[in-house]
């Protein structure tokens, strides 16, 4: 019997997949688990595998588009098997851009027992499901009475309870190109992973109440620490050393104790209560090229600096070349967002949900420090940490940048 190769759910908010390549083409035979195509988020890019042995045929759907979880983009025959079905046009359907929390739920639902001998299709499965409609009172227009995605999707819509997040503009695409000459400029489509960074990002300047605070640390004592612990790393094989420390190494870990040394600020908002996490699962921002990755490192209050340095390294890189698996990127406690190798000395970040903070972090800067009433020139470097007020007071976001404050001054503390 023929497989329907359908578009795979990889993370847990997931809505909309990207193919941004396929690695087999239509009529070409396929072994179960061989890499079909690569599927892009708006975090990571993954193979996807193949269910079964076959031919692969009827690959319909495009690279670059972004599709619904669950499309059918492809199916796979058995040797001999005939391929007289049609497969409904893999193309975008009006779903919210953010499912629904009730929705998620309505798909993960096990088959209930008078849809269980109805033959209908995997994705007109979760498209009725998706919709509350009962699949079992649908009459198909596939082979031998089967129902597809398109019995489905003729229905009339229902209007959603919630409405889709969507990206806000004064003015529309077109009022925007016609203030600008012709030829003068070049439009550059956005893709998967663009367009759900400008819908989260606006969703939580939007949903997350935003307050800043900033302080100034002096990184005179973190800088000789720093360039002790570097000149002191043991040398593997090739004579490169173990480690070698970078000032966001002892950023990470000062964030993580001091979520830890002020619960209440490493927690969490949800609309049934608070969630306090006993761990400092600490987001790092990732620039790559379209955009950015928050990978985490995972208990960084436990970990030591040259540890934090080494894993730091491995998912930077694996960020850049979109291999981050959900693992890497899904939850964490905080956040740090670092534009000081930019030359950036001040900013404002915006919170990455369900994070309830984000540090955002400056470049070091000499500057006259007083110092017994005398100014002395010292590095030092501004801090700006955003916080959640449903889950974060004033009082508590000043008392953990205060807290971090005096783990940069004096990065011994972070030992004790």
């Amino acid at each position: 019997m023929a497989i329907e190769v359908i578009l795979p759910k990889v993370d847990m908010d997931m809505a909309t997949g990207t193919i941004s390549s396929w690695h087999a083409a239509d009529g070409a035979t396929v072994k179960k688990g061989q890499a079909l195509f690569d599927i892009e988020t708006d975090k990571a890019a993954m193979e996807i595998e193949s269910p079964g042995d076959g031919v692969l045929r009827f690959v319909k759907a495009d690279t670059n588009v972004a599709l619904p979880i669950g499309t059918v983009v492809a199916m796979i025959f058995a040797s001999g098997e005939s391929q007289n079905i049609t497969v409904a046009e893999a193309k975008p359907i009006a779903t919210p851009s953010v499912v629904p929390a009730q929705s998620t739920e309505a798909v993960l639902k096990p088959l209930t027992s008078h849809s269980v001998g109805v033959r209908a299709t995997p994705l007109a499965r979760r498209l009725a499901r998706l919709a509350g409609v009962d699949i079992a009172k649908l009459s198909g227009s596939g082979p031998h009475g089967r129902i597809v995605a398109a019995d489905v999707q003729s229905l009339p819509k229902a209007e959603s309870k919630q409405q889709p997040t969507a990206m806000i503009a004064s003015v529309t695409s077109a009022e925007t190109r016609a203030l600008y000459k012709d030829g003068s400029y070049e439009v550059k489509p956005l893709d998967g992973m663009r367009r759900i960074i400008a819908q989260r990002l606006v969703q939580s300047k939007q949903t997350v109440p935003h307050f800043y605070l900033s302080m100034t640390c002096v990184l005179d004592e973190l800088l000789a620490v720093r360039e002790r612990l570097n000149a002191a790393a043991p040398k593997m094989a090739d004579k490169t050393p173990l480690w070698k420390l970078s000032i966001n190494d002892f950023v990470i870990k000062a964030m993580a104790v001091a979520l830890q040394r002020v619960p209440a600020a490493n927690v969490t908002f949800t609309d049934d209560g608070i969630l306090q996490h006993h761990v400092s699962d600490v987001g790092v921002a990732v620039s790559v090229e379209g955009g950015l990755f928050t990978p985490i490192v995972r208990n960084a209050e436990a970990k030591s600096l040259s540890a934090i340095s080494i894993e730091m390294k491995d998912l930077a890189a694996r960020a850049r070349a979109r291999k981050l698996q959900p693992a890497d990127y899904q939850g964490g406690t905080a956040a740090i967002s670092n534009l000081g190798m930019f030359g950036v000395e001040q900013f404002n970040a915006i919170i990455n949900p369900p994070h309830a903070t984000i540090l955002a972090v400056g470049a070091g800067v000499e500057s006259f420090v007083p110092v017994n009433k005398l100014p002395v020139l010292k590095t030092v470097m501004t801090c700006t940490l955003s916080c959640d007020h449903r889950a974060v007071d004033g009082a508590v976001g000043a008392e953990l940048l205060q807290v971090f404050k005096s783990l940069i001054e004096e990065p011994a503390l972070m030992l004790v």
